[in-house]
């Protein structure tokens, strides 16, 4: 019997009733299995109620666990205990697909920030070059369920999360591309260190890497990995690297003659031309020559490339000032990116920092600050940075009102008031969306709404 065989009328637990475990849920239910359910709230999903805790008599030939569980959640505890295999979405696709595409390539990306622009990025190209791949992972569609296709894939392009990661032991990718690494889901991890060590771990399952040479942690932590090692940066190009030459992005790496640099893209193809999407597009190429993919092409996808909603979206420009929505700027590291892409910003922030320090933001993006706008949970430690090291920056506070949108609407009435000519009002909270607002989408279009609503467009 194989190993997709073996799930027919065989007693799986999922636990998570998220996005993932919806798509692993509908795959067991598909092969016959049957399925349980597990979350900490209550949740009903194809029929099945979830279950908070295990009952005594509770037997599975193995369980399924969704990325945002942690390892030590007694409820994986209590699985393991019993010696019932507790498998990552990951992995289970992956001893899916060894059955189904043995041939299948899969690359992956991580990186605290840009994961979803590269991997998109990296789609587009494999569209230019008529190869049929798919984004998916912590984008899109779970893997499974892209697994579940009835297309042929010949390239899966995944974003993982460091809880992916962390939760991940058997998947053999072809290349992966880790793009930087800073404060993010401390609250989650415990430490820097071991958010780092998650996102450093994926070079345990491959022999090729594109790495962010201008990333201090990606360049000091990769140093003793013995792999193939393709740096890439915003400066001109060693040999083996991809890098920047005037308007020119250039391969030193896979060019024919490695003493002449090969043009991938000019700049101007890359949209928004900001330095940090730049560097992106750069990730993006690396991981595509990984695949074989000429540079004409990786131009052609690059060019073709629109960046995601509420990815430094310009959402209107009156009596020069412009408002930009990044609302998926979620962690320090993102919003100070952001920041760096304007000369004089009104600075809308706040949310869940989950453990973020925010002092580095404030000390290195305060001489683009002109004002800030804090909302949240967590917007005292924002303020506190800010009248710790830039307290010329005024700071003003709205509380949450009746509803989110009512609240987004006197964040935009108060930007109104005190942005100038030249002034950029950046939504790049910082934090994470929900203790407000649905998601990080829902905050961006409520602040695109009111913007347009209180400037008549």
């Amino acid at each position: 019997m194989s190993f997709l065989e073996d799930l027919a009328g065989a007693r799986i637990a999922v636990l998570g009733g998220g996005v993932t475990g919806t798509g692993v849920i509908s795959f067991l239910q598909n092969k016959g299995a049957n399925v349980e359910l597990y979350d900490e709230k209550p949740t009903n999903i194809s029929g099945l109620q979830a279950k908070q805790e295990l009952a005594v008599e509770d037997s599975y030939t193995f369980a399924v666990a969704s990325p945002g569980w942690r390892l030590d959640h007694p409820l994986v505890l209590d699985f393991l205990d019993r010696k019932i295999q507790v498998y990552s979405e990951l992995d289970f696709a992956w001893l899916v697909k060894e059955e189904v595409a043995p041939e299948q390539k899969w690359v992956a990306l991580t990186g605290t920030n840009g994961k979803t622009t590269t991997i998109q990025m990296l789609e587009s190209i494999l569209i230019s070059a008529g190869i049929n791949g798919r984004a998916c992972g912590n984008v899109g569609e779970p893997v499974i369920t892209a697994l579940s296709s009835l297309e042929q894939i010949d390239v899966l392009a995944l974003e993982l999360s460091s809880f992916q990661i962390e939760w991940s032991q058997l998947p053999i990718f072809h290349s992966v591309a880790i793009l930087n690494i800073a404060e993010d889901h401390i609250d989650w991890h415990g430490s820097f260190d071991e958010y780092a060590n998650a996102k450093l771990k994926l070079l345990r399952q491959t022999n090729t890497a594109v790495l962010n040479i201008d990333d201090s942690e990606v360049s000091a932590r990769s140093t003793s990995w013995n792999g193939r090692k393709i740096y890439y940066s915003l400066q001109v190009p060693r040999g083996g690297e991809l890098g920047l030459v005037e308007e020119l992005l250039v391969d030193r790496a896979f060019s024919a003659d490695p003493t002449k640099a090969a043009m991938l893209a000019e700049l101007s193809d890359i949209k928004p031309t900001v330095p940090h999407n730049v560097s992106n597009a750069l990730a993006a190429a690396g991981l595509a020559l990984t695949l074989g993919i000429p540079h004409s092409e990786i131009q052609s996808g690059l060019r073709n490339f629109k960046v995601d909603h509420h990815r430094l979206e310009l959402v209107a420009s009156a009596d020069g000032i412009s408002w930009v929505d990044d609302s998926k700027a979620t962690n320090p590291h993102a919003a100070f990116a952001s920041i760096l892409s304007a000369l004089s910003v009104v600075w809308i922030a706040g949310g869940l920092a989950k453990g973020a320090s925010m002092d580095d933001l404030v000390k290195r993006g305060a001489v683009r600050i002109r004002a800030a706008i804090l909302i949240g949970q967590d917007r005292d430690v924002i303020a506190d940075a800010l009248a710790k090291f830039a307290p010329q920056i005024p700071i003003f506070k709205i509380d949450k009102s009746s509803t989110s949108e009512e609240l987004m609407r006197q964040v935009v009435a108060q930007a109104k008031e005190l942005a100038q000519d030249g002034d950029t009002v950046l939504l790049a909270p910082a934090c994470a969306s929900m203790d407000q607002f649905k998601s990080y989408a829902e905050r961006g279009d409520l602040f695109a709404h009111a913007v347009r609503e209180s400037l008549g467009l």
